[in-house]
């Protein structure tokens, strides 16, 4: 229920209350419900501001402010139950509007144009003009909100677009010793290249699906042991008992190999090599290789990434990139191996 200027009535609310949050000597914040839920609430007149009560427990006007609290609603601290007749004057006064939480992100309040503003001539002049000067804020404040929550849209889905998904999605590249980063789909912008046929679902290993060596568990490691090809299982059974798991097995040297009670030169030798190669597939499992300048190929990622963001209306469409003298030839060989024929077309234009 709002109050209302232009009504000359009472109105009701079962829930209506008052209250206050500090002054008059209390020592906490304190709330007033309506005494009987059949009296009147509130009261609605041009000539006053908001009337709370039909014994007018609040009554507020341009004299400032009457006090009745206990007639309609209940009765507040020894300090806030004073008689009707003492009044306060208003140095300051704050106005709130409760609303539905859900309705107000639907729509907010759209206040008239600086051309549909309200004639005010109620009260003086000067009065007049400064409600009008206020008028005229409310509106620029309006616009700049809007233009705010525009700009907090737009925002909002650069990072949805860029920041969210899944991490599964994340490529690691090795392109020639320089590992590069990117979103698979980034990769598949062009549907019929080279790059989106590695890719895609069909063909593509997600990397890191396979359990991490540094995640075994001793009975793995001690399976791994006793499945190379001459090597004791006696040999798998040293690194069972002693507890060696993934992370510790990756560490392991040829002193550490003694210390755990592998003494034949050979099966130390063979061990140490088989280690290093697992620890080279571990790492490799986690990036893919690619073959080509890193600058070419550096090139085509960045032209890739902003097509991406183009299809998702965030960046303007864009040119050809720009290759310097010496490296073009390179640049249009791994062009025409990821991008063949017309393909060639979406990097070159």
């Amino acid at each position: 229920m709002s109050w209302q200027s232009y009504n000359c009535k009472y109105e009701t609310a079962d829930k209506a209350f008052v209250f206050v949050l500090s002054g008059f000597d209390i020592s906490s914040p304190c709330k007033m419900k309506k005494k009987d839920e059949s009296v009147n609430s509130i009261y609605h007149y041009y000539q006053v501001g908001p009337v709370f009560g039909a014994g007018h427990d609040l009554h507020v006007d341009t004299s400032g402010v009457f006090l009745n609290i206990g007639y309609s609603y209940e009765k507040g601290p020894a300090g806030l139950s004073v008689g009707g007749a003492t009044r306060y004057k208003i140095k300051e006064m704050e106005v709130y509007q409760v609303v539905d939480e859900c309705k107000h992100r639907k729509q907010r309040t759209q206040y008239p144009s600086k051309d549909e503003l309200p004639a005010i001539d109620r009260f003086t002049q000067e009065v007049n003009e400064a409600i009008v000067e206020r008028w005229k804020s409310l509106h620029a404040l309006d616009a700049e909100v809007s233009s705010l929550e525009e700009s907090f849209k737009d925002e909002e889905h650069f990072i949805e677009t860029l920041a969210t998904g899944n991490t599964k999605d994340v490529v690691l590249l090795n392109v020639s010793g320089t590992v590069m980063a990117t979103k698979r789909a980034t990769l598949m912008v062009a549907e019929d290249s080279m790059l989106a046929q590695q890719f895609d679902d069909s063909k593509w290993t997600v990397q890191g699906s396979f359990p991490s060596v540094k995640a075994w568990t001793p009975t793995e490691v001690s399976n791994w042991v006793k499945d190379i090809e001459g090597i004791p299982d006696e040999v798998g059974s040293l690194f069972l008992e002693n507890e060696i798991n993934g992370s510790e097995l990756l560490a392991l040297t040829a002193d550490g190999l003694k210390m755990l009670g592998v003494k034949r030169v050979g099966t130390i030798c063979l061990l140490s090599d088989e280690i290093s190669l697992l620890k080279k597939a571990s790492n490799e499992d986690k990036v893919t290789q690619i073959e080509h300048s890193p600058y070419c190929f550096g090139k085509i990622l960045d032209h890739l990434r902003l097509k991406q963001l183009h299809s998702v209306n965030l960046s303007d469409e864009p040119s050809s990139p720009t290759v310097c003298e010496s490296q073009k030839k390179s640049f249009e060989k791994v062009v025409d191996y990821y991008f063949p024929g017309e393909s060639s077309k979406f990097i070159l234009g």
